[in-house]
């Protein structure tokens, strides 16, 4: 490939399943493929700031050398720098005091090897908030992302760094972790695929058996939704050690997109489970299109939700349990820090806005973390009801209630409970699947009036990532995914 063949960036509008196919033909090598990413990496990441950590050299070496022949061979990724390490890399997870320490992971967690083994090669690191806690990426540590598509605005949380990322077409696609929100936020801020899987269908170890109480999930944000079923295929599946597990598919998910099936019961809702909480007009009108369009496909739509989606005292009751745990979890992850900085942390160490989620963390005890949890279970009972026994296939909502928020509304050090509360305004729709376990997927279904993604959720039964994928496979061939083609 010539160098004026490399600026005309001609793969950077491929997805993974047709940068592979090049490779597997012989058309294009794998170190041509890692050389037009980093040379974009390189023209455009000063202006959006989502690659943390390079390694473009190790890159190329093992471009050059024997890569396994997975599915994605010789394709360019992104690790997010949080949910899980890479051998002899940095690892800061947004953090100063890991920055400052220069730590370095020392293994890679079961999750990168997988990577590994399906043939991606791992070009760097992105992006985050500090330990993933908000829901846009703005560390004290590494600065804020910008949204390609307009850089003044977020482009989500916590995964925001590896959405800006594929987005611009550095990659096709990159690694991202989901503990309330944190994979669908920035696909819907960015114009991606996002799904969160169930809870157990893609192993937290070695280093963790679950992180947050079994809230967070990994995985990856793509382009389309065939690269989404390819790389939940390579990385799915229970590890030695695991607490519990996600049973095995019936069928491979590639399988999934374009597999006949037979019409769905979908229900809709634009309320949020915040009663406080209004969603946007631009909002709405991307749900009700895309239930619309559904309802063309032949599937049975109508308006519904859960049921403890309209109670008003299970949201609070929700919300005091939520802020119990994620105290709790908040100071473990403090403690963490610790053992890896090699002394006690201090207030200094962490932004202010840490600090305060962690407080309340310290002073919690035993019985009020294990009434959370047994709060949360009774809850995912009920959720779980919907599909269950009202008899409902899928759930179609929004991911956040209002477009992609302007920068610097989460990220005040001088006033750090009010970042927490504009949090608290962006997560009602996506929070509630974290907690349940089901498997949601955001799909970039629509624009608002000033050009930014806006994207739908649809969210499954626990382990039915097949419906998920079947179903975003059909919206995405009845309207084709525009963003990423245009930007």
């Amino acid at each position: 490939m010539t160098d004026k063949q490399a600026g005309r960036d001609e793969y950077a509008s491929l997805d993974a399943t047709a940068q592979a196919a090049l490779v597997r033909s012989g058309e294009v090598s794998p170190l041509e493929l890692v050389d037009t990413a980093i040379a974009r990496i390189e023209r455009e990441n000063d202006t959006l700031n989502a690659v943390v950590h390079e390694r473009f050299e190790r890159a190329r070496e093992e471009a050059r050398g024997e890569l396994p022949e997975g599915p994605f061979r010789g394709v360019p990724f992104l690790l997010k720098d949080l949910d899980g390490f890479s051998a002899g890399d940095p690892f800061h997870g947004g953090n100063r005091a890991l920055a400052e320490a220069g730590y370095i992971a020392p293994a890679d967690t079961y999750l990168t090897t997988k990577f590994r083994e399906a043939g991606l090669v791992i070009l760097g690191r992105t992006n985050t908030p500090e330990f993933g806690l908000m829901p846009s990426t703005e560390s004290l540590a590494k600065g804020p992302t910008r949204n390609p598509w307009n850089t003044a605005h977020t482009a989500g949380g916590s995964s925001g760094g590896s959405a800006a990322s594929v987005a611009a077409g550095f990659v096709p696609m990159a690694h991202a972790g989901d503990g309330g929100g944190s994979i669908r936020i920035p696909a819907s801020a960015c114009g991606l695929v996002g799904l969160k899987p169930s809870r157990g269908r893609i192993s937290m170890g070695p280093e963790v058996g679950e992180a947050w109480g079994g809230l967070v999930a990994r995985m990856a944000l793509t382009r389309t939704v065939r690269d989404c079923a390819a790389i939940l295929q390579a990385v799915q599946g229970p590890m030695p050690g695991d607490p519990y597990a996600a049973p095995l598919p019936v069928r491979p998910y590639p399988e999934e997109p374009g597999a006949p099936g037979a019409p769905l019961r979908v229900g809709y809702t634009t309320r949020s489970p915040d009663p406080s909480i209004a969603t946007d007009a631009e909002v709405v009108q991307g749900v009700e299109r895309t239930a619309a369009l559904l309802e063309n496909l032949g599937h049975h739509v109508e308006e519904a939700c859960p049921a403890p989606w309209t109670s008003t005292r299970f949201f609070e009751e929700t919300m005091d349990h939520f802020m119990t745990a994620y105290g709790v979890w908040t100071a473990s992850e403090l403690d963490k820090l610790g053992h890896m900085l090699g002394r006690p942390v201090t207030e200094d160490d962490v932004e202010p806005g840490t600090w305060l989620i962690a407080e309340p963390g310290r002073s919690a005890t035993a019985m009020n973390y294990f009434a959370a949890i047994e709060f949360f279970q009774q809850g995912s009972r009920e959720m779980a009801s919907f599909w269950a026994d009202d008899g409902f296939d899928l759930l179609l909502c929004p991911v956040i209630p209002e477009p992609p928020p302007p920068l610097g509304q989460f990220h005040d050090p001088e006033n750090p409970l009010a970042g927490l509360m504009r949090s608290s305004q962006i997560v009602p729709f996506v929070a509630p699947f974290n907690i349940s376990g089901q498997p949601a997927m955001s799909l970039p279904m629509h624009r608002a009036s000033s050009g930014l993604p806006i994207g739908v959720q649809l969210v499954g039964a626990a382990y039915r990532e097949d419906l998920l994928l079947r179903v975003a496979a059909q919206l995405e061939a009845a309207a084709p995914f525009e963003f990423l083609t245009s930007l």
